[in-house]
């Protein structure tokens, strides 16, 4: 459809803006892609380079550490060229850091290869995120959910790829060649569709900084977040190292646990905007602390495989509301300047990408994976006191929709 006709999709809305939703939600299932291709990839990696597990630490720790500096290299570059040029460049750039990771002849190739890619997907998470809050401010609903079900979906379908190339017994190699394709093709498909309704941050050449009032309202989202990816982390990075080590699972089962956890994370995020409509943001962020909680406890006392593959599942399940309530009530604090916003609370993100990965790591190397798992439950409860600062998006004038549930959280 041209993005000059009058016709209306989704429930009303212009054509540009429901474009523009379908080229997040495919950046999305990128973005999904390449992280799951790279943490599901670990233990094959790690055993065709015969990497010491203190050095497999340090690169993960090393690739949260790079997407914590490329979230600020892709504010430099949404400023620049905007946030859908920042997704079509570091979806590229992530592409080539794959490929250098399974095809790397010595050690000093993959970790290059690793921080590349670090940088990489910093930078196009804060443009995802920057260009979802813009089209949600559009759509004048809870839409945020469904671009990080997308995301999942593109990780249960890495996960899978990867589980299906061991059992194939394709080198590492070849998969990762494949998944950097996978992203070409996906890059290829992304378009610019304006939003007149709801310019874009990057339209405004200036910005004037950010208000000493903004941060303290900002810094609950920023704990919240810090929490979550810790879970996050823990799961993701290591779910699969630790059924291959703990569990004795082999190497077409270890990516099972994560595949659970993104397939949990689908349904939970595919319910996220209905269940806040129904029940409140704020009812649903309590409700997912505890899952995850119980689900994280269960997932370090699991005696096989198969028990810790099931409770990845239900982690997914509780944490996925949690990263995408958690920008989304973020971003509204102040709607023009939202990429610097979500560039700075990407801090939290990966600082606890870091403490998540490199604890969970350090944990795992002397054998006490089970323990990794068993300190983010208890962590995970923190969460609910994080609860009553999430809001609903505010009413929009074209929608019609009833205003929030409350007014906007104050620290």
């Amino acid at each position: 459809m041209s993005l000059s006709a009058p016709g209306r999709t989704e429930a009303g809305h212009p054509a540009p803006e429901a474009g523009a939703r379908r080229v997040a939600t495919l950046a999305f299932t990128a973005q999904g892609v390449s992280v799951a291709a790279v943490y599901t990839t670990v233990p094959a990696v790690t055993e065709r380079l015969e990497l010491a597990p203190l050095l497999t630490t340090t690169m993960m720790v090393a690739v949260a550490l790079m997407a914590g500096g490329g979230s600020f290299v892709g504010l430099a570059a949404i400023r620049r060229a905007g946030p859908v040029s920042t997704m079509r460049g570091a979806l590229l750039t992530a592409a080539a850091a794959l490929t250098l990771i399974g095809w790397a002849p010595d050690t000093a190739t993959a970790v290059c290869a690793y921080v590349v890619f670090g940088i990489a997907v910093g930078a196009l998470d804060v443009a995802v995120n920057t260009r979802a809050a813009a089209i949600e401010r559009a759509y004048g609903r809870s839409i945020f959910g469904s671009f990080y079900t997308a995301w999942s979906v593109g990780g249960v379908f890495a996960a899978l790829l990867t589980a299906a190339a061991a059992r194939l017994q394709w080198p590492v190699a070849a998969g990762l060649t494949v998944q950097a394709g996978i992203l070409l093709v996906l890059t290829a498909c992304i378009r610019t569709h304006p939003l007149a309704s709801s310019e874009g941050p990057s339209d405004t050449p200036a910005q004037p900084p950010l208000e000493r009032r903004v941060w303290i309202r900002l810094l609950p989202f920023g704990l919240v977040l810090l929490v979550v990816y810790v879970v996050d982390s823990t799961v993701s990075a290591w779910s699969a190292v630790y059924l291959r080590q703990s569990l004795a699972a082999s190497l077409t089962v270890a990516p099972m646990a994560y595949a659970a956890y993104q397939a949990g994370t689908v349904a939970g995020r595919a319910a996220t905007d209905r269940l806040v409509r129904r029940f409140g943001a704020v009812a649903v962020v309590r409700t997912a602390a505890l899952l995850v909680s119980g689900a994280l406890a269960g997932m370090a006392a699991a005696p096989s495989w198969p028990i810790a593959v099931l409770a990845a599942g239900a982690v997914g399940l509780g944490a996925s509301v949690l990263a995408p309530l958690c920008l989304a009530s973020a971003a509204r604090l102040r709607p023009a300047a939202s990429e610097a916003i979500l560039a700075r609370l990407n801090l939290f993100n990966y600082a606890g990408v870091v403490t998540g990965g490199a604890v969970s790591g350090l944990l795992g190397s002397t054998g006490q994976f089970r323990l990794a798992y068993a300190a983010p439950a208890a962590l995970a409860v923190l969460l609910l006191a994080g609860a009553r600062h999430f809001t609903r998006p505010p009413s929009s004038a074209r929608t019609g929709s009833a205003p929030p549930e409350s007014p906007p959280a104050t620290a």
